[in-house]
């Protein structure tokens, strides 16, 4: 099943002439239309009689994470483009709350950088609180679903800093979405990314040097996860830079296409 986070489009008759901010809903997606969602996705929910049109709504990130913990070099092609090996447990980092941005939302590039990368990732959600998981622990039930996620990143500060926290946390550096797939095998699918509709990275999930399971015991014995967290696998070979006015697109065959437009931060505004 496709869930999401949203708002509507258009104001409801019964609140015009208010000053409002559109509600945020859940929803379960079928075809081309939205079934309002009643509850917590990552609790108790059900399904209301109330639908709308997915062109009139603005998805938003599926979750609203208190961290999103980021897996380096977990494709042993995207370790070698760089010189490097895939390490020997998985490497980890964290992306703050501040960079998620919503499917169809600008990435900004930052005035302090000079090459921004696209890295297309899959993504998933914690469903409850989880520590210390067992080695013959199944952690399906502590996963809520999968999702699409792009960890931009300023390459160029990622290279003189040493290390990766000021290169990957600028705000909208992490797009994530559209939707949360809670039925999917990363085994049997495969991720892209394209930029300006040009295929720039393209590998089986099945690649990765530690799989989804492996990846979520691993975090869980270094910090407590929370229901909305989020954990990035890593990405491929064939990263690159973006521009401003360039469209980035992360597709994962079963999930959907995370799209987002490319736009310079002028300097008065920095």
């Amino acid at each position: 099943m496709k869930l999401c986070r949203f708002q509507l489009r258009i104001v409801p008759a019964h609140k015009v002439g208010f000053i409002t901010q559109p509600e945020i809903m859940y929803g379960a997606v079928a075809g081309d239309a939205v079934q309002e969602i009643s509850g917590d996705i990552l609790g108790q929910w059900s399904v209301t009689n109330r639908s709308w049109a997915l062109t009139d709504i603005k998805l938003l990130p599926p979750v609203s994470p208190t961290k999103i913990v980021c897996v380096g070099r977990n494709y042993a092609d995207h370790a070698a483009e760089f010189n490097s090996v895939p390490p020997k447990e998985p490497l980890i980092f964290l992306k703050p709350p501040t960079s998620v941005l919503a499917p169809g939302d600008p990435i900004v590039l930052p005035p302090s950088s000079k090459r921004v990368d696209f890295e297309g990732e899959l993504a998933f959600v914690i469903s409850r609180t989880c520590s210390y998981l067992a080695d013959d622990e199944d952690v399906r039930p502590y996963i809520a679903g999968y999702m699409c996620l792009n960890d931009v990143t300023a390459r160029d500060l990622q290279a003189s800093d040493k290390q990766w926290t000021r290169a990957k946390s600028f705000d909208t550096f992490c797009p994530m979405g559209p939707l949360l797939e809670t039925e999917f095998d990363p085994a049997a699918s495969h991720i892209e990314t394209l930029v300006n509709g040009i295929r720039k990275q393209f590998s089986p999930l099945s690649a990765m040097v530690f799989p989804v399971d492996v990846i979520l015991r691993w975090v869980s014995r270094v910090m407590t996860l929370l229901p909305g967290d989020v954990i990035a696998t890593g990405t491929p070979s064939g990263v690159g830079p973006i521009l401003s006015g360039d469209v980035v697109e992360v597709a994962i065959a079963g999930i959907g296409t995370l799209q987002n437009p490319v736009v310079a931060r002028s300097t008065s505004s920095s």
